[in-house]
């Protein structure tokens, strides 16, 4: 191990780095079951064979991705489809599907072309540098702004995204609107009955909880005190559903789970199963846009978790760049391949690997854990999707606050940092996306220095990616 990941060179152990790889396993372990519901609609479009067939892509594309990123990049970094970009690739097979004619699962296979395009033309461009070199054009400011932006994002998913679902009259529930915003209101109570209110408070109490534990444990220099503070939160939950939910059964489910991995599914109706020709039906000019839609998105995606998470780790040089980024991207690329051959939208690094970094997670051990246990949920998903939302949380709001304390690395009296970071800061968690949130602070960057009689100050390159994601802003969208 030491000589495959140089452990004692990047001041980690074996312990160490599998217990960070178990945490980052149990942040992210919502997408195993979260990913085949939104591309098949809760099992809606396809049916089950498609749903289980999504199911297994997502796992393999994972591991393969993730295993890649331990041995090439000896990276801490995971991978897994990419939420924001499964939705949105759920949206364009509904839209295919709608304007061929052509069943949801025909409309899969032909969007699924999208996905194998993007990482194939994501391979070559990091072979030849030319990924690290757009990392190189984002100004050193905004790359250091980057890490507490997507700091603001985790704690967002923890507080909005990732909230709990009620089940009288719907759902979901929100921690910042109905409990804090609404907790004493009567219309809240009314709206969503005495079990989804119950299990409302239930459900703040145990994040709170864990997130304390995990604050307490850290203050005591505790290893995996991420881990830790999940498991204590989980329990909690269980424990107070037995007290005051009735007829709640967290693990009813394992009673009619099968735990044998669907590759017959798979191997009929995603593997390999691309369909170039249903693709084009849609026009080569919406075609072409689909692709460079989903190759912007995922690029800044990408950049900016590998860059914000490796600069709360101390990964970065002096010159804000991180070293064998070239062989992250490759990784991150080729995992996008696997998921288009196995039947998932684009894979990428998520920024869930914050919470391996934070449990002291240093090397590819740490994402070589996580690719296990991804190959392990083939037989032992039904046991990984226990984890319940508020053992998330907890863990993402932790992250979160540490993440934003890279803001003191951000030079306030600097006009063309403040507002780029400033605006980034504020995109990114309410757009939902890394990428946007880049982007928008490229476009401002690149504006002040213009109006400030500095614009041979400003890249060509990066004069490039801000008309690109103006253009992405104003016309292809």
């Amino acid at each position: 191990m030491e000589k495959l990941f140089k452990l004692k060179e990047n001041g980690t152990n074996v312990r160490t780095e599998i217990v960070a790889g178990v945490s980052t396993f149990m942040t992210m372990a919502y997408i195993i079951a979260l990913n085949p519901n939104l591309l098949t609609g809760f099992g809606a479009n396809g049916g089950q064979q498609l749903w289980n067939a999504v199911f297994l892509a997502t796992l393999l594309s994972s591991a393969i991705g993730t295993l890649f990123m331990a041995f090439l990049a000896n990276k801490p970094f995971v991978m897994a489809p990419g939420m924001g970009l499964n939705s949105f690739f759920a949206v364009v097979v509904t839209n295919i599907a709608a304007m061929t004619g052509l069943a949801y699962t025909q409309a899969f296979n032909a969007a699924l072309c999208i996905i194998l395009i993007e990482g194939l033309l994501f391979i070559v461009l990091s072979i030849l540098k030319i990924r690290e070199k757009i990392v190189q054009a984002i100004p050193l400011g905004v790359r250091m702004g980057i890490a507490p932006a997507i700091g603001l994002m985790l704690m967002n998913i923890a507080f909005g995204s990732n909230a709990g679902i009620y089940t009288e009259d719907g759902g979901p529930f929100y921690m910042l609107g109905e409990f804090f915003t609404n907790l004493n209101s009567s219309i809240t109570y009314s709206n969503m009955g005495a079990v989804g209110y119950t299990t409302m408070v239930l459900y703040v109490v145990t994040t709170f909880v864990g997130l304390f534990a995990i604050i307490a444990m850290s203050r005591k220099n505790i290893r995996g005190a991420v881990l830790y503070g999940m498991v204590i939160a989980a329990v909690i939950y269980w424990v107070g559903g037995y007290i005051f939910l009735p007829g709640f059964a967290p693990f009813a489910s394992l009673q009619t789970a099968s735990f044998l991995p669907p590759f017959a599914d798979m191997f009929e109706t995603t593997f390999f199963k691309f369909d170039f020709a249903d693709f084009f039906e849609i026009g080569w000019t919406t075609a072409i846009m689909l692709i460079i839609t989903f190759c912007m998105i995922d690029m800044f995606d990408t950049i900016g978790t590998l860059v914000g998470t490796a600069s709360r780790a101390g990964m970065l040089d002096k010159n804000g760049n991180m070293p064998k980024m070239k062989e992250a991207l490759i990784s991150d690329a080729v995992g996008t391949v696997c998921g288009a051959v196995t039947g998932t939208s684009t894979v990428t690094t998520f920024v869930e690997s914050a919470s391996g970094v934070e449990a002291g997670g240093r090397t590819g051990l740490t994402s070589l854990t996580s690719a296990v246990l991804f190959l392990l949920c083939m037989f032992l998903a039904p046991i990984a999707a226990l984890i319940p939302a508020p053992a998330t949380s907890a863990a993402l709001i932790y992250v979160g606050l540490l993440m934003v304390g890279g803001l003191k690395n951000i030079n306030w009296d600097d006009i063309t940092q403040v507002v780029p970071v400033g605006l980034m800061l504020i995109f990114m968690p309410v757009t939902g996306s890394i990428g946007h949130g880049i982007g928008i602070a490229l476009i401002a960057y690149t504006a002040i220095q213009l109006c400030t009689g500095k614009a041979k100050e400003v890249s060509v390159l990066t004069y490039v990616l801000s008309v690109l994601f103006l253009l992405k802003f104003f016309v292809v969208a």
